[in-house]
């Protein structure tokens, strides 16, 4: 067994309060979001989804945000893959942003709700050609024989200069947050975290022991 016990750093960059955080979790968001794309070098989109099987088995994995306003946060995916499956049976998620380079986290949970046709031809007709035709020959979390049988169905699409047409089993989730946390690294593991509650439409923000 690898012993891992003494890999840890000092967090010190930043402190967190109910002072100097927004009123509204979505502004504080918008906030630490633009100072995450700003540092460059990742994905500052880059995202921890995770959801649960039928059986209550849960799952996460990386998406990209595409789009956040006061709505919520928008991610695209095949209806049929994974958690696809596992959203059209349990709409509650949760999702998870992390910046190493700030020292911060990002915890939000709330419910899916599936995009309109338009939405999704929005956003699907603006991609890159070749992911168009990704999405089109991929049978996304199923079993295949090969992957180069894949590849060569999308040079085949690139070569023939075929209109893209977007699946009927791909389009986009929108999450509609109720609970927000933000955690900010601090010395001793004494975390800064506050969180914030939607309760009657109105949301509660407070400060949480680490």
């Amino acid at each position: 067994m690898k012993n891992l016990h003494h890999e840890r750093k000092t967090y010190d960059k930043a402190s967190l309060s109910l002072l100097n955080t927004e009123a509204n979790p979505f502004s504080q968001f918008d906030a630490w979001y633009k100072e995450a794309h700003d540092i460059g070098g990742f994905e500052a989109n880059a995202m921890v989804l995770s959801t649960v099987s039928t059986v209550g088995f849960p799952s996460s994995r990386m998406v990209l945000l595409k789009e956040y306003s006061n709505a919520g946060f928008v991610f695209f995916s095949n209806y049929n893959s994974r958690k696809g499956m596992e959203l059209a049976s349990n709409k509650q998620v949760s999702i998870l942003f992390f910046y190493e380079q700030l020292q911060r986290q990002i915890r939000i949970e709330g419910q899916v709700e599936k995009l309109s046709n338009q939405e999704n031809d929005d956003y699907f007709y603006s991609r890159p050609l070749e992911s168009q035709y990704g999405a089109m020959v991929s049978p996304q979390s199923r079993a295949i024989d090969n992957k180069e049988a894949l590849e060569d169905a999308v040079e085949e699409l690139i070569k023939s200069n075929k209109k893209p047409q977007r699946p009927a089993s791909w389009g986009g989730y929108i999450v509609k947050a109720i609970n927000f946390e933000f955690w900010q690294g601090r010395p001793n593991r004494l975390h800064d975290r506050i969180c914030y509650e939607l309760n009657n439409k109105i949301w509660h923000k407070i400060q949480i022991a680490p």
